[in-house]
């Protein structure tokens, strides 16, 4: 009889001890699964505060963007438009008040009409910064090519080029995102870069349009640049994400830039 109490007490032992290993094993996988949840939840949050952050950033550099480019109108129309304007309304008067030689008189009249074909180039050009006629009317390739050849033609840089895009692709908004995108990539390339050479290729493959962009400037380093980003770049980002599309940046120092963007 003892013996079998003592077997019976064994197996109650076990039992229980059984129990409680499953109970601790649930517990456990309990804890663990609530834990690695709140490390997922909490990377998610970090995630997603990153990306309202990074979103935060862009919209403050395209705001900051458009109040530059909204200043340097201004200034173009005071400098240059007002005061050329003021030359005219001078001489205008110096006509209506009539006490002018026939040579003073000549002479006044090319003077308004010197300065009226100025301030009209002016006006033209301030208007063409704004939104390039060409770009409204023959569509993108047109005017990548101008704006090259434009550079060329000023010595300031060579830029060869290659522009294999279908007519309408985008829609007119987005063609003028992606011109305005070449336009910083240029301007940063001559005045951040030192760029004497650029080479871009804008062509279709796979269905997404891809332009690569390089130039031979000094570089930059991209562990560095990605805490430093200027006004310039963070304006091509937001650019970018607006025509739904990747960026892709390959620089070193004094090996050049290359920007790869997939849309």
């Amino acid at each position: 009889m003892e013996e079998l109490f003592s077997k019976e007490n064994q197996i109650i032992a076990i039992v229980v001890v059984g129990v409680f290993l499953l109970l601790f094993m649930a517990v456990s996988l309990l804890l663990f699964f609530f834990f690695s949840r709140k490390k997922i939840v909490e990377k998610e949050l970090q995630r997603k505060s990153a990306e309202i952050e990074h979103q935060k950033d862009l919209i403050h550099a395209t705001i900051l963007t458009q109040e530059n480019e909204r200043k340097r109108i201004a200034q173009d129309l005071h400098d240059e438009i007002s005061s050329k304007l003021n030359v005219i309304h001078l001489n205008s008067n110096l006509l209506l008040e009539g006490d002018l030689s026939p040579e003073e008189y000549t002479e006044v009249n090319k003077s308004i009409i010197d300065v009226t074909n100025r301030t009209l180039e002016t006006s033209r050009k301030i208007a063409h910064d704004l939104l390039p006629p060409i770009l409204q009317k023959f569509g993108l390739k047109s005017a990548l090519e101008e704006l090259a050849d434009d550079y060329n033609t000023s010595k300031k840089v060579a830029i060869s080029y290659t522009i294999n895009y279908p007519k309408n692709h985008l829609n007119k908004t987005l063609e003028l995102h992606l011109f305005r995108i070449l336009q910083e990539l240029i301007n940063n390339s001559i005045r951040h870069g030192k760029a004497k050479n650029i080479k871009l290729v804008l062509e279709l493959a796979n269905s997404k349009l891809v332009l690569n962009y390089s130039d031979n400037g000094i570089g930059f380093d991209l562990k560095r640049a990605q805490y430093q980003k200027g006004l310039g770049m963070k304006n091509i980002e937001s650019r970018v994400e607006l025509l739904n599309g990747t960026l892709k940046i390959d620089s070193e120092i004094n090996k050049g830039t290359n920007f790869t963007i997939n849309i």
